[in-house]
């Protein structure tokens, strides 16, 4: 059953009496609509934080008017930018018509507070949820710079789930009957990491291939040495690139895909996170040389996890996941996924996690971004209906209905559907 719309304009507090515990500083609008039609117009979101991450045919709902609230917690780093304030910065909407949830969620990527609007927000909002998100503490590609950048992720996100409930409760006068954990890839991570290590703080969450992290592997720094090494290979046409390719997770089929991924994704991403975990790797340099051949000094292409585990490994050991969820969890992932290829993430999360708890739904021909559906929509399906449908999956069973068992989900005729089962 899923929770009602309730109208609660006039049981409300005045909202100059409204603050979210522990921030520093916070200001607060009355919208005519909060989704990113109106956030638009009026300056409340970036559309830059959100730029690639769906597709153009995603819907956008009916105006949904009711508060935001801009601010952000004490923090020393500045990474960043959006407002000129400082990090740890949050965004909290609350609709008029509230239907008693509350939906948590942290930034995809490097990116910012506003990075889900499109995806996320949008559609909860649409529902009658309040939404909250954090930028997680530090963004961008040198957000290794804050130092055990990743552990305050997970502090923010928490943080901000204990804020956002207060603030709930002072806006409609009672406490969220339900909190939902949710994000795309560090986002989701972010959730599973929530309901190993803070269940008591959710009822359940959806995770939209969450990026794995584990201290013996496999973790982003163990599958993408390898693709750097083999696809310059690849492209010169030395034989046996291609089957390195497939073996380091990147699966015939998705060929289509990677050049951008090496362009925009792989290199980048390798060198980041390994600054983040092991800087010694490169001495004196941060985060490497860019595209460097194999061969050269400090060449991320030749970095080994499995060498360097003794360094990399107590760094990474804060931000391990086990697996052992403690609050329902549903999983959508993409088999196309050439950043987080899903044979080295979540086929491996979801042989962690206890079947009881967790639903996986593996959907042919999704891939990272929903952005690059327009690209290639002949050969790519978007993953915003999967996670819907995961979503609403995940509210049934909440009230003591069971979901579709974990399945991998053909590419349906309509694409803007998502059939679980």
């Amino acid at each position: 059953m899923l929770l009602p719309l309730v109208l609660v304009l006039a049981l409300t507090p005045p909202t100059s009496a409204m603050t979210v515990p522990g921030a520093e500083h916070q200001q607060l609008a009355r919208l005519t609509d909060l989704t990113t039609t109106g956030l638009t117009a009026t300056g409340h979101t970036d559309p830059a934080d959100w730029a690639g991450l769906t597709s153009t045919a995603l819907p956008v709902p009916a105006a949904v008017p009711g508060i935001q609230i801009d601010g952000y917690f004490p923090d020393t780093s500045r990474t960043n930018t959006n407002h000129g304030w400082h990090d740890s910065e949050f965004v909290v909407r609350l609709p008029d018509r509230w239907n008693g949830g509350l939906v948590v969620t942290g930034a995809p990527g490097v990116r910012e507070q506003y990075a889900n609007d499109r995806a996320i927000s949008d559609w909860v909002l649409s529902r009658g949820y309040a939404f909250a998100s954090t930028d997680k503490g530090n963004t961008g590609a040198r957000f290794y710079r804050d130092g055990r950048a990743m552990e305050e992720w997970n502090h923010r996100f928490t943080q901000l789930t204990i804020a956002a409930k207060s603030v709930v409760s002072q806006r409609y006068g009672r406490t969220p009957r339900r909190t939902i954990a949710t994000g795309i890839s560090n986002g989701g991570y972010l959730v599973r990491w929530q309901l190993e290590n803070r269940p008591h703080l959710y009822d359940g969450g959806v995770d939209w291939e969450g990026t794995l992290w584990t201290v013996k592997g496999p973790n982003p720094l163990t599958f993408l040495p390898p693709v750097l090494r083999a696809y310059p290979a690849y492209l010169a046409g030395e034989p046996g690139a291609h089957e390195a390719m497939v073996a380091a997770g990147f699966p015939a089929g998705t060929e289509f895909l990677w050049d951008y991924h090496y362009r925009y994704y792989w290199d980048l991403t390798q060198r980041i996170y390994r600054e983040e975990f092991d800087p010694g790797f490169d001495g004196d340099l941060e985060a490497g040389v860019p595209f460097c051949a194999p061969g050269t000094p400090s060449c991320d292409a030749d970095y080994s996890y499995a060498a360097r585990r003794r360094v990399a490994g107590p760094a990474v050991s804060p931000v391990a996941l086990t697996g052992k969820v403690k609050r329902p969890l549903l999983t959508v992932h993409g088999t196309y996924d050439v950043l987080l290829p899903i044979s080295q993430d979540s086929d491996v999360y979801a042989a962690m996690t206890p079947d009881r708890l967790h639903r996986y739904y593996r959907v042919e021909q999704g891939t990272h971004v929903d952005g690059l559906v327009d690209a290639y929509p002949d050969r790519l399906r978007p993953l915003a209906p999967c996670h819907r449908a995961a979503f609403v999956a995940l509210e049934r069973w909440l009230d003591g209905v069971e979901p579709p068992r974990s399945a991998t989900l053909p590419r349906p005729a309509d694409v803007a559907t998502c059939p679980l089962s």
